[in-house]
């Protein structure tokens, strides 16, 4: 894919959305953490009425160090995987407080040396929670890279690389949030939702599904280059801020 065509196809998402957000709710960087350790093999919706109850309880490490691992179980039952993220969550209370003073760092190298947190964790919480230009490639946006080809890769980490070596740097903050939330509610897995995609005539998959009443011939709709329908917006998190939790 050209230059021109990988602009082009951001400055069509930040029209539709200028002020991407994550999709689980926090107001610290620390719930912020929780929300996305939970959030492995589950939805956001499920983490959020997890935490909605689990916060206004315990929303520091030492809070929920003082829960302890049994109540903590309690309040993540009906996540997957429940008693392994309790494990790993009280672990991480305890060196937050050992090592960082109770806070979230803010670097790489020191969040991934928690209990739960890998690459893609960290990377969400350095761009979310503390701005920085890094992008957390998930399903969604592995799929979307690869099928438009703004990122050709057989691995995460490739596609990953790809993308913040080729997306112009005005967009790399919110690359990671208008690229999930495409994949999440435009370019779906089974079905892509190639007739409501704003970006369809610069993607570059080749099996398209258009929709019969819009096709007619089987010729693809116009562009749309409107406002798109499918993505939540939010105010983006500055660097050091964050979102509040909805109440």
């Amino acid at each position: 894919m050209n230059p021109a065509k990988r602009r082009e196809i951001f400055s069509r998402l930040r029209a539709a959305n200028p002020h991407p957000t994550t999709e689980l709710e926090y107001s610290t960087p620390f719930e912020l953490l929780v929300a996305v350790m939970l959030s492995a093999q589950s939805t956001d919706k499920g983490v959020n009425q997890v935490t909605r109850r689990l916060f206004p309880v315990a929303n520091t490490p030492a809070a929920i160090l003082a829960l302890g691992q049994a109540r903590l179980e309690d309040y993540l039952k009906t996540l997957g995987l429940y008693k392994s993220k309790a494990k790993h969550l009280i672990e991480t209370c305890r060196l937050l407080i050992e090592r960082h003073g109770g806070e979230v760092p803010a670097e790489r190298e020191a969040l991934e040396a928690l209990p739960g947190v890998g690459r893609k964790t960290a990377n969400v919480i350095l761009n979310t929670a503390f701005g920085q230009p890094t992008i957390a490639v998930d399903t969604h946006i592995f799929r979307v890279a690869n099928r438009t080809g703004l990122a050709p890769g057989k691995t995460v980490l490739e596609v990953e690389k790809k993308l913040l070596k080729t997306t112009p740097k005005e967009f790399l903050v919110d690359a990671h949030h208008w690229l999930i939330l495409h994949g999440r509610y435009v370019c779906q897995a089974r079905k892509p939702k190639c007739g409501e995609c704003i970006i369809a005539d610069l993607c570059e998959y080749q099996d398209k599904t258009w929709p019969a009443a819009a096709t007619g011939s089987g010729t693809p709709p116009a562009p749309r280059r409107g406002k798109a329908r499918s993505a939540p917006t939010g105010p983006r998190a500055e660097p050091n801020a964050v979102k509040r939790r909805a109440t």
